[in-house]
This record gives C-alpha cells, structure tokens and sequence, in this order.
C-alpha cells in the first residue's frame, strides 16, 4: 500500500471555509483504479495558523502516480488557486509505502 498526504497551513478563522472548500469538492476518487481511503485531518492551532493534512490510500505507489498523471486528478484540482488567501503556502507532499 501507499499513503499520499499533502499538509496545509490555513490562516487562522479560515478553517471553516477551508474544510467546506473540501467537503464540496468533486474529487470522483472513488472511481480510481487503486484508490482505497481518504480522510482530511486537522492538526492542532497554532498563533500563525491550523495544520491540516489530506491523507490517501492507495493499493500501491504505482497506482497513486498514475492518478496525478489522469484527467480526474485534473478535474480535482481545477480552480484550486482560486482560495490563496486561505492558504498559508503551498501544501507539502509526503508519500509513504507501507512496510507493516
């Protein structure tokens, strides 16, 4: 298995909009080869901003990367510049293969 996660920094107040920016995505990951969970993760509140973490599953690395190459990964992210001003920077990636 594969876990893809992308952490974002979200300027405080705004993580209600963020969140909804999230729950009213269509990310059609249900209908990709491979995909298996998603959870989005709030971490805690910090002075400067809110953690939080998309977290994916995938049955493997290989699945996950061709994905990010596919029109629906597209279609997910289309206008995802469109909240800047939510955004603290830009997500960081981290992808983890599963060993236990």
């Amino acid at each position: 298995m594969f876990i893809a996660m992308n952490r974002f920094k979200i300027v405080p107040g705004r993580e209600n909009d963020f969140e909804e920016i999230w729950r009213s995505r269509d990310s059609s990951l249900e209908t990709v080869p491979g995909f298996m969970e998603f959870h989005l993760v709030k971490g805690k509140n910090e002075e400067t901003h809110t953690l939080y973490a998309s977290h994916t599953t995938w049955k493997s690395e290989d699945d996950f990367l061709k994905w990010t190459k596919s029109e629906a990964f597209r279609q997910a992210h289309k206008g995802a510049g469109d909240h800047s001003d939510v955004y603290l920077g830009h997500p960081e990636f981290e992808g983890f293969n599963v060993v236990l």
